[in-house]
């Protein structure tokens, strides 16, 4: 097993799923399960799953592989992580028709998989057949996790997107919880829902019992559109009014969350739980002074922001997307947009994503992110007049800010102190990724603060 722990280690750097980058693994293996190799003798298909003690939190790792005698591997370079054992060359599993058949055979016909201290139980959701062939496509471009788009021959079965998350957490996965019951609540805002993959494995912080979490999740997929990101960036680049779409945006918005407000139970944010959150808005912004350039300097105006929300009536915390942006809403012909990746923020606990939060929050993250827009035009032509990117980005945010109000029936105003302070904490967590995974991006939300706390 050390042979396995060290191929491991010496691969995941290298993958865009890794969190701690320019950090080697400090691997440990907590537990592993199998599924039947449909393909050939000889072949085993195994899921590590694999806790990294040199990042704080630990982060515990889903690893699928499909180990092969080398002799018969003929898989591209980039997808191997390497030879344990002479003779045997394990595979990246959703790079391997032999995993990505039995993944998608779980989550259509129930079942589970089983190894040494984990199970795996596949959940069906929507009735499909299991046995049809499909082809898998591994998506290009996702960080945190793997998807991988399944479509058929049959002309009326739906294509499926399956997402395997590497990381995994004890708990039902928002992901799947949110969009599952929008999904069965009959909205047009999301996927249908096709089914999951729950599993156990030992509780590593207390060392006794097990712990339930989510594996993956299967999604009907939508082929030939496009993300809003996309769509709204085309739409700045050539200079067109994006008033109406970001309208229509702000609408669906409030749509889904009135829906989940419905969904789910509602909680009053009283004092205790706004000082939390205001305490998470203090630790984010300690972290990103330490880290950021610039942030230093401005964190006593940033503070005033927080301090005068505190003194503004607050709204009541519901379930919420967490993590909403332009690139987590696709544009649908014929049904509008479609909200995908109910997950939460990469970067925040588990437990504060599958809190109830306020729905602001997901308005202000919306409204960061057609600031993004306007300044990655300005990144990518720096000639471009910045005068009409800006106005761009401010006639998108008024439209979209006008049409939420309206569709939620809550006044809304655009100079609102808690939504500013929203705004300024994604701001703030927007700085710490931008360090982190894209230097040459932190102007964006550097710009934002220096305009909110100037504001």
């Amino acid at each position: 097993m050390d042979s396995t722990l060290a191929c491991l280690a010496a691969w995941m750097p290298r993958q865009r799923w890794y969190a701690a980058k320019g950090r080697p693994p400090s691997l440990r293996l907590i537990a592993w399960w199998e599924l039947p190799a449909p393909d050939a003798a000889g072949t085993r298909l195994r899921t590590y799953l694999v806790a990294d003690e040199g990042a704080l939190p630990v982060v515990l790792y889903q690893i699928p592989i499909v180990a092969r005698a080398t002799e018969t591997v003929d898989a591209h370079p980039d997808h191997i992580i390497g030879s344990p054992e002479p003779g045997t060359t394990f595979i990246d599993g959703p790079f391997d028709p032999a995993f990505t058949d039995a993944l998608v055979r779980l989550m259509l016909s129930g079942g589970t998989g089983a190894g040494p201290r984990a199970t795996a139980k596949g959940v069906v959701a929507l009735a499909l057949p299991g046995d049809s062939p499909r082809s898998a496509t591994v998506l290009t471009g996702e960080q945190s996790n793997t998807s991988v788009i399944y479509e058929s021959a049959v002309d009326d079965e739906i294509p499926i997107i399956v997402k395997l998350y590497r990381q995994v957490h004890p708990g039902l996965n928002p992901d799947i919880e949110l969009a599952s019951a929008l999904a069965a609540a009959g909205s047009a805002h999301v996927p249908r829902a096709v089914g999951a993959i729950e599993g156990t494995w030992p509780d590593s912080e207390t060392a006794r019992g097990g712990v339930t979490g989510s594996f993956a999740f299967a999604q009907e997929f939508l082929p030939d559109v496009e993300d809003a990101w996309r769509v709204a960036l085309q739409s700045a680049a050539a200079g067109d009014d994006f008033r109406e779409r970001a309208a229509a945006l702000g609408t669906t918005t409030a749509e889904v969350h009135l829906s989940l407000a419905r969904l789910f139970p509602t909680t009053s944010m009283d004092a205790h739980e706004r000082e939390s959150t205001q305490a998470s808005w203090t630790r984010r912004l300690a972290i990103a002074s330490a880290e950021v350039p610039g942030i230093a300097e401005r964190r006593e105006q940033i503070e005033d922001v927080y301090r005068r929300a505190a003194t503004r009536r607050w709204p009541a915390a519901q379930r919420i997307h967490g993590d909403y942006h332009l690139g987590q809403v696709l544009h649908v012909p014929k049904r509008g947009w479609v909200l995908v990746d109910f997950e939460g923020e990469p970067l925040r606990p588990m437990s504060e994503r599958t809190r109830p939060d306020l729905a602001l929050r997901d308005v202000a993250g919306m409204l960061r992110s057609f600031d993004y827009v306007a300044g990655s035009i300005r990144l990518d032509d720096p000639r471009r007049d910045a005068a009409s990117v800006r106005d761009w980005a401010r006639s998108a945010r008024t439209a979209f800010i006008d049409a939420y109000a309206a569709a939620s029936g809550t006044p809304l105003d655009r100079d609102d102190p808690l939504l500013a302070a929203l705004e300024l904490d994604k701001a703030v967590y927007e700085s710490i990724y931008e360090s982190r995974n894209r230097p040459t991006w932190v102007s964006i939300p550097l710009r934002a603060i220096e305009r909110l706390v100037g504001a």
